[in-house]
């Protein structure tokens, strides 16, 4: 028996999973493009690609140089990179290795990104000339109401149009529905989605420059996405599930898939305290959320309180405190600040250990 606490996936639940949302992306006749910065794992990620992904996102370029080591040569980063210093000649690394496609937002970055692809030490052939190498291929990324990075729909083809000036490849226009996680926000946000990127669309082609990816999806609104606009769905979380999720309505406590494991080492009436805190599960907590994470096996019980080492649990009236020993599996709140904390994720079938996934793009952060 493993000492607590460590994070577990169950297997079937995440082959369940899998498999859904490969059909509902299907069904919508859509490419799906998972975001592996949820799992961190390159099994995870060549379950995706079997199940019919067309690549993976990323978030970083670290996440980039694992998971092309690792196999996954059709990779997405899907954020404004500033290409200069060593991400540059990182960069210009990955380009040789996999297709890879980067996200901008402003005339200024993507002239950045085609001096990092270019340039090269004494006698190195730029990327775009290497026998079989394509180009840099950048997406455009839009704001849909998450008012994070992206620039405005309607300005577009500004940045795109730069890109074809530079030199690089435009795959087409993305957006991030960020503000799809709030309790019933996943719907709004879709639709926002879908606005925001049929303008870009559109903005590119009235432009004379093709636009055949059109790309968005989060997990909490990729149920009401609109397969007529997008061409392409990033959802992460829904590979394992999570607390925010299952209080979204997103997945229900069934299909949660990771979970960490922890025992109780203290109790009083109503209340159990066990050895798992911050540094197993992360201490994200939105506003909306109702504690610090939940319990797989009291769905009405609430982590109200998180220690590094210690998650206090408050349990509903009527329900006895599990005895001093027990054990029992956690939801985090937000499974991929959770995954990003473990060496490796312990993988269970039927209930029973049966293997170990090294968490191989951990801290990747750069």
């Amino acid at each position: 028996m493993r000492d607590t606490s460590y994070l577990a996936v169950d297997e079937q639940r995440l082959e369940a999973n899998l498999a859904a949302m490969a059909a509902h992306a299907d069904a919508l006749g859509v490419a799906l493009r998972p975001h592996a910065k949820t799992h961190k794992s390159l099994e995870v990620a060549r379950r995706q690609l079997a199940h019919g992904a067309v690549g993976l996102t990323v978030a970083t370029v670290a996440e980039a140089e694992i998971f092309a080591a690792g196999g996954c040569r059709d990779l997405f980063l899907a954020y404004p990179i500033w290409a200069e210093g060593p991400r540059a000649d990182r960069l210009r690394a990955l380009a040789r290795i996999a297709r890879l496609r980067v996200g901008a937002d402003s005339v200024e970055g993507v002239r950045m990104l085609a001096a990092a692809v270019r340039a090269g030490r004494r006698g190195e052939a730029p990327a775009s000339a290497l026998e079989g190498a394509a180009p840099l291929a950048i997406a455009v990324e839009v704001d849909s109401g998450h008012h994070r990075s992206g620039l405005a729909p309607e300005r577009a083809a500004e940045v795109a149009a730069a890109a074809l000036d530079a030199g690089l490849a435009v795959d087409g226009v993305f957006t991030f529905p960020g503000h799809s996680y709030g309790v019933g926000a996943g719907a709004a946000a879709a639709a926002d989605e879908a606005r925001a990127l049929a303008i870009a669309r559109d903005a590119l082609t009235a432009a004379g420059i093709p636009c055949p990816v059109v790309s968005g999806g989060s997990t909490p609104s990729a149920g009401a996405a609109e397969g007529g606009v997008l061409t392409e769905l990033r959802p992460g979380v829904y590979v394992f599930g999570d607390a925010q999720q299952w209080e979204l309505g997103t997945c229900v406590p069934d299909s949660i898939a990771l979970t960490a494991h922890a025992t109780v080492v203290s109790r009083r009436d109503g209340v159990v305290v066990v050895d798992a805190g911050s540094k197993a599960l992360g201490a994200d907590r939105p506003g909306w959320a109702s504690g610090f994470g939940r319990v797989l096996e009291v769905p009405e019980a609430r982590i109200t309180a998180l220690s590094e080492h210690h998650a206090t649990i408050a349990l509903p009236p009527g329900i006895a405190a599990p005895a001093l020993g027990s054990r029992l599996r956690l939801v985090p709140n937000h499974v991929c600040s959770a995954v990003n904390l473990a060496d490796e994720l312990v993988v269970e079938r039927d209930g029973v250990e049966v293997s170990t996934w090294p968490v191989s793009a951990r801290g990747a952060n750069t």
